[in-house]
């Protein structure tokens, strides 16, 4: 018998439904049982229980990204291993597979130190790592993969490794940009930059501004330096109380800074923009690293959405006209459009050029796709009624699902010439059950790049085990049901809280 110091939950036990409910309230989780993993040794256990009764396992700590829901399988929970700890000798910060991104920018903060991080501080470091991470510096330091230096993992043989590049290159290389169905990471050691301080904050334009703003911003983005990341939101607000008076029904082009330079030189840099005319709002100034959470606003409360993405080599004016005209005020459903600079150090590997920042040198980059990408294309749209339930739903969830999806795909047909393919942490929804979800896994990678991912996959969990998620949809289903072991079939062991006999 196993026992973990987390508690075990099954359907109808107290905390199930809170347990398994993260930030996308559509498609939740429904798994047989529930681990709330407290240790690497809780998760240990949850995957060697798992095996022997033939369960898939699915992984959550916050539930941001949730493309795929276990419904019957073993959902372990990492939400109680929080722990961040930091090390301003070395540069670098050490957290657990729990941890927020808040978290490790308080705990870096004081020494003039930052993560990788993107726009929300309540988004779980390990999954929003593993998928790459386009964050706030990304275009001046990398993707926040390149600075990873160790992995903890637990496999789908319930062994634990630390894996580096000097230990196991391939399987380090993999996991930094393709880690999701590779094993659970238990925690993870990566460098942090010397950023104490940025430039940063929103220009706004409403609706007789946004067509000439949509220009001047692509044109812009070809004219500053590395040091400056930036994102284009496209956003057409309900007219609801509960919205303040600025935003509520309006339609607004929201530009988003961050420059590592001086406040004087980034004054200069956005004179461009904004001389495309009068903003709604310009909150642009010197702010504390502490507070980039505030240049995009992602909203806090948990909610249902779904999205997909293009990660593309070039952009025109014309074709992003095309993507506001269908996304806009008059779309049959609320969407909410971002483009993403990318390019910099994203392109290269990292501050260092090629290799992952950050790691001892020698080793490799990771394998996040499509790196060569200008832009990354995000749509995004609230789900309501039906489709926004717990659960597949009916046919009504269906049909709205569906709709919201042909409109994505039109927006995003829209950029088709210059379409590379899919950035992971940007599929949004429950992808991992689309009809062509074989085809979603294969443009997050380049073909040969997905060949070798697949192979590596096949290699560490021949089972797929690990199969919740759009990027590990390369193995046979049906093959990897009927290669796990029958439920009950053979001394399978018990789990059970410590505290429980």
């Amino acid at each position: 018998m196993a026992q973990v110091r987390g508690p075990v939950l099954v359907p109808g036990d107290d905390g199930y439904d809170a347990e398994r409910s993260g930030f996308q309230l559509a498609r939740r989780h429904r798994p047989a049982v529930i681990v709330g993993a407290r240790c690497a040794e809780d998760v240990v256990a949850a995957v060697r229980f798992a095996r022997a009764q033939g369960l898939p396992v699915a992984v959550q700590a916050t539930g941001h990204g949730l493309s795929a829901a276990t419904d019957g399988g073993l959902l372990i929970s990492t939400r109680r291993m929080a722990g961040v700890r930091v090390d301003a000798a070395a540069g670098t910060a050490r957290v657990e597979a729990g941890a927020v991104w808040g978290q490790v920018i308080e705990a870096a903060a004081p020494h003039g130190l930052a993560p990788l991080n993107g726009s929300s501080p309540g988004v779980g470091v390990i999954s929003y790592t593993l998928g790459g991470g386009v964050g706030v510096l990304a275009r001046t330091y990398g993707f926040a993969s390149d600075r990873v230096r160790s992995v903890d993992l637990v496999t789908a043989d319930a062994r634990e490794l630390r894996v580096t590049a000097e230990r196991d290159p391939e399987l380090f290389r993999a996991l930094l940009g393709g880690g999701h169905g590779l094993g659970v990471v238990t925690a993870m050691e990566f460098g942090l930059v010397p950023v104490a301080r940025l430039y940063g904050g929103q220009l706004v334009f409403g609706g007789e501004q946004i067509d000439e703003a949509l220009a001047a911003y692509l044109h812009w983005t070809g004219t500053v330096p590395d040091e400056l990341t930036s994102s284009l939101a496209l956003i057409a607000y309900p007219d609801l109380p509960q919205l303040p008076g600025a935003l509520r029904g309006r339609y607004l082009a929201q530009i988003r800074i961050a420059y590592t330079g001086s406040a004087e030189e980034g004054e200069r840099l956005v004179a461009p923009l904004r001389a495309v005319g009068p903003r709604v709002s310009d909150d642009l100034r010197e702010m504390p690293y502490a507070e980039s959470h505030t240049i995009h606003r992602d909203p806090a409360d948990p909610h249902a959405y779904d999205g997909d993405n293009a990660l593309l080599s070039g952009l025109d004016a014309a074709a992003l006209h095309r993507v506001a005209a269908l996304t806009g005020p008059a779309a049959p459903v609320m969407c909410v459009v971002q483009l993403n600079h990318l390019g910099g150090a994203m392109a290269t590997g990292g501050a260092t050029g090629g290799v992952s920042a950050g790691a001892p040198a020698g080793a490799p980059a990771g394998s996040v796709g499509h790196r060569d990408a200008r832009y990354a294309l995000r749509v995004l749209s609230p789900l309501t009624g039906a489709a926004a339930g717990d659960g597949p739903g009916g046919a009504e969830a269906a049909a709205v699902l569906a709709d919201v999806r042909a409109l994505h795909a039109e927006a995003l047909a829209a950029v088709a010439p210059w379409r590379l393919g899919r950035s992971v942490n940007f599929l949004l929804g429950g992808h991992g059950d689309r009809p062509d979800a074989d085809e979603v896994a294969r443009s997050v990678h380049a073909p040969e790049e997905h060949r070798q991912l697949a192979a590596l996959k096949a290699h560490h969990d021949p089972e797929n085990i690990f199969r919740f998620h759009p990027a590990a949809a390369t193995t046979d289903r049906a093959a990897a049901a009927a290669a796990l072991p029958a439920p009950g079939r053979g001394n399978s062991p018990d789990i059970r809280p410590a505290d429980r006999p």
